[in-house]
């Protein structure tokens, strides 16, 4: 649950004025919570524009002050917990060995501008310490500034690339929210991808699921693109293009620590999406799981760190004034991106990537190898239990292999 509050920042307030957000809670360390307004689906909107899927996580200001990132999951932490670098015990939030793969592309599809998008992860990679990144911001139409969108695109390209380092990162700024805006701008991520001899394409933005969708697939199958999206942040209900049998359905979780700061597990997180969709069938690669999704197709297809109580630490300028912390599916989709990225696989579709992963859900050895299976928690409507489910999927990566 989430609470209504007024402060992002003292930095952010100088911005935003939230018109609206869902209930609250308390995150960890005392930090607080909040919806921003971008997050939130209204009336009308399935079919017609979308929403982004993040939950912001109000820093104190001595934490946002400094020039040191503070104190929250970030790229090495994930990494140890994922197993892309040697684990070291615990995993502490304090990790310092980075993801060190990464090659051809990621674009990250977003709506409207973030004018500091390039510095802001400049910024974020130099406090990291990582190299100089690779990026290119390419606008499809004129988008104007939006400050909660702002803070999508930061969280977007910093996680693609923390994952994936030596990847060159699109940011690919759509022209608004509105579906026909943002599938121009999915049509020219799958052509700067094609250009780079493939790569992946994240999108953390949804709406609920509409009669018709299905002609919007059409997006998502670009020859040597495998296309993620964010399953959505409202509990056991499902999303477009999550939904979409194209895309790889990235849920999300919750990172337990004990007392001492260690990485005990992950479990499923509470407000994640995920459930059989309405209007999509059951894609070939979930012939698996057909005996729990029958006919329709289930998202998602597996998960990361997602939670706004285990949140990620961002940089943007625009609207936080410097450190963010954030939560939401709008984590997990370019999380997994980057990982999938960094594999070096580059299956030449969805249905390529996601057949890997479900040919090794099927395999025992290789599941308990390669993947976390989930098995606590839930998605408020769905439970997490041993394999396969609508809380978290096959469940989260570990290590590179079978992605």
């Amino acid at each position: 649950m989430k609470h209504s509050i007024a402060l992002l920042t003292i930095a952010a307030a100088l911005f935003l004025v939230f018109a609206t957000s869902t209930p609250s809670a308390l995150a960890q360390n005392g930090h607080r919570v909040v919806v921003p307004d971008s997050s939130i689906e209204r009336p009308g909107d399935a079919g017609v524009r979308a929403h982004t899927n993040i939950i912001y996580v109000l820093l104190d200001k001595a934490e946002t002050e400094s020039p040191a990132p503070p104190v929250g999951e970030n790229p090495a932490s994930l990494a140890c917990i994922y197993h892309l670098v040697k684990p070291t015990k615990g995993c502490p939030k304090t990790s310092t060995i980075l993801p060190n793969g990464g090659t051809k592309a990621i674009a990250l599809v977003d709506a409207f501008d973030n004018p500091d998008a390039e510095t802001d992860l400049q910024t974020f990679a130099s406090a990291y310490g990582y190299g100089t990144p690779n990026f290119t911001k390419v606008k499809v139409g004129n988008p104007p500034p939006d400050h909660n969108w702002a803070v999508e695109e930061s969280l977007d390209i910093e996680y693609a690339f923390g994952m994936a380092p030596h990847a060159h990162i699109y940011l690919v700024e759509a022209n608004s929210n509105s579906d026909t805006d943002l599938f121009a701008a999915e049509d020219k991520a799958t052509q700067l991808l094609q250009g780079e001899g493939g790569g992946e394409a994240s999108n953390s933005w949804g709406e609920g699921e509409f009669s018709g969708e299905n002609a919007n697939d059409s997006h998502f199958k670009g020859k040597g693109v495998v296309y993620f999206a964010s399953s959505g942040d409202s509990g056991g209900q499902v999303i477009y293009p999550s939904a979409s049998p194209f895309v790889v359905s990235v849920g999300g979780t919750y990172i337990s620590r004990n007392s001492s700061g260690a990485f005990v597990t992950e479990t499923g997180w509470s407000d994640a999406g995920g459930g059989p969709s309405q209007f999509e069938s059951r894609p070939n690669y979930q012939n698996v799981i057909k005996k729990i999704v029958g006919t329709h197709r289930g998202t998602p297809d597996f998960s990361s760190e997602a939670s706004n109580v285990s949140f990620v630490i961002i940089y943007n300028q625009f609207t936080c004034g410097g450190w963010c912390g954030v939560g939401g599916t709008s984590v997990s989709s370019p999380t997994v991106a980057g990982i999938v990225n960094a594999a070096g696989t580059f299956n030449s579709s969805t249905a390529a990537e996601n057949g890997e992963a479900y040919k090794d859900y099927g395999n025992a050895t290789k599941y308990k190898k390669d993947w976390r299976d989930v098995t606590a928690g839930s998605n408020t409507v769905y439970a997490c239990k041993k394999g396969w489910e609508f809380c978290t999927g096959i469940g989260s990566p570990i290590t590179y292999k079978g992605k």
